[in-house]
């Protein structure tokens, strides 16, 4: 049977009533050029034996380097991840979770959420958390969408040019539609937050100033000025966290005056997994509950004093608010934050400490090789970094990182398709997973191929 819910006639009927002839047209905004103006070339049908056979053909073509000769990050990030945590994820009633209506049998899935919650808090420093929402450039968005329901007449938010540049993508796509004026201001020579760009936005039309912490440059910054130079405006700070084990080491955005903090969650305990799924991380303040998007799980005690665990809040569109959502984005990643909690709980407040550390040193000691080399330079020398920097190659990136994968290292990412002005320019990430002897033969290697 096929999974088509709609008739034929169903579907006319609400094509007609939002003035549509065809299901084509609720696409015409797509350009023609990226229309595909012929059939799938797709190969004839095969029974289930041969297709799996023929999947583990295409399987076998992959060339993947190990994870200590990568040097791989901008938002995805490679950590070790204690076996416990695959095993306890591998529990019927983990890989199972549903939305929880029914709070009377869904106590495990409740309790599970509410501490994921009541970490993030304590990770940001914040008051409360919500049950994740989608990945972290959503989260960032649903950030934005926040602020301005809570400033309502004012219309202008800040983007910095250091946040990651996919972010900034979602959250342009997301609110081109709203008439809202997202102005994006550039990074400081140092590779920071410019704060002289920001005073012409320092006004009762600014809504809110997106603040990355680690930037997409690997670099922290301590802009508790800025916060409050954005307060003293009448707006928001928006904290967005790409990298969360670096609070670990460096304060909590709740410390410095943040309002609202998100980020992606993927490197507590997430794989990379080729990009995907992830967890988005979102905080505020209290006072700004009622305007957070996603599920709020809270604990309470029934009519016999037993404690348990109920949804509090559930804005979303599915919960019948519709148009009065606080969001329009359905997916809960229950199944990635559930992962994370366990990460987390696994390796404790003085393990994260630590682990924090260990990515610090390690960072520091491949800035030191790498800069060793004729020609290689740091882009922001002065800047405070965590777990990835950016060089300055003396040749074409893309070529130099082509030379380094035929020796066996996946060696950064080119971020002048981004930034025009960093042509040839690489953003370095260095983990745990990366020890001193994998550091010095990406060295060797990099001085092989630039010289």
């Amino acid at each position: 049977m096929r999974y088509i819910p709609h008739t034929t006639e169903e579907i006319q009927s609400m094509l007609k009533s939002i003035g549509l002839k065809s299901v084509g047209e609720l696409f015409s905004s797509i350009p023609d050029s990226l229309l595909l103006d012929k059939p799938l070339k797709l190969p004839a049908p095969m029974d289930e034996m041969t297709l799996l056979s023929h999947m583990e053909s295409l399987a076998g073509e992959n060339n993947m380097l190990p994870q200590n000769r990568s040097f791989l990050g901008g938002g995805v990030y490679r950590h070790y991840i204690p076996s416990a945590v695959g095993d306890l994820m591998h529990r019927s009633e983990f890989v199972t979770p549903y939305t929880p209506y029914q709070p009377e049998i869904a106590q495990g899935t409740l309790q599970v959420m509410f501490e994921f919650q009541t970490l993030v808090c304590e990770l940001y420093g914040m008051e409360v958390a919500n049950a994740s929402v989608y990945d972290g450039s959503t989260a960032l968005a649903e950030a934005i969408l926040m602020a301005i329901r809570i400033g309502k007449n004012r219309k202008t938010v800040v983007l910095p040019s250091s946040i990651h540049p996919e972010y900034r993508q979602v959250a342009q796509t997301i609110l081109k539609s709203l008439g809202e004026n997202l102005v994006e201001i550039p990074h400081s020579p140092q590779g920071g937050f410019d704060q002289a760009a920001l005073t012409d936005y320092l006004n009762a039309d600014l809504s809110a100033c997106v603040i990355p912490y680690p930037n997409f440059f690997g670099v922290a910054e301590d802009l508790r000025d800025v916060v409050a130079k954005i307060h003293q405006a009448g707006g928001l700070a928006i904290f967005c966290v790409t990298e969360p084990l670096s609070l670990g080491l460096f304060e909590s955005p709740g410390a410095f005056g943040a309002d609202i903090v998100c980020g992606e969650g993927q490197s507590l305990g997430i794989p990379a997994s080729f990009g995907g799924p992830f967890v988005g991380l979102f905080a505020s303040k209290d006072k700004f509950v009622r305007q957070m998007p996603g599920r709020i799980c809270g604990m309470t005690t029934d009519n016999k004093g037993r404690r348990g665990f109920v949804l509090t809040l559930s804005t979303r569109e599915q919960h019948i608010r519709r148009e009065k959502a606080t969001s329009n984005i359905c997916t809960n990643q229950a199944l990635c934050a559930t992962q994370s909690t366990i990460y987390l709980s696994l390796l404790g407040k003085e393990g994260f400490k630590k682990l924090a550390l260990l990515n610090w040193q390690r960072c520091e000691y491949a800035k030191q090789k790498l800069t060793s080399i004729p020609g290689v330079k740091l882009a922001f020398p002065e800047a405070t970094t965590f777990n990835e920097f950016v060089i300055k190659l003396p040749r074409s990136a893309d070529t130099v990182l082509h030379g380094l994968r035929a020796k066996g290292y996946d060696g950064g990412i080119a971020i002048d398709s981004w930034y025009r002005n960093l042509d040839n320019h690489v953003l370095v990430n260095v983990t745990e997973l990366n020890k001193k002897e994998d550091i010095d033969g990406f060295a060797n290697a990099l001085k092989e191929t630039v010289s």
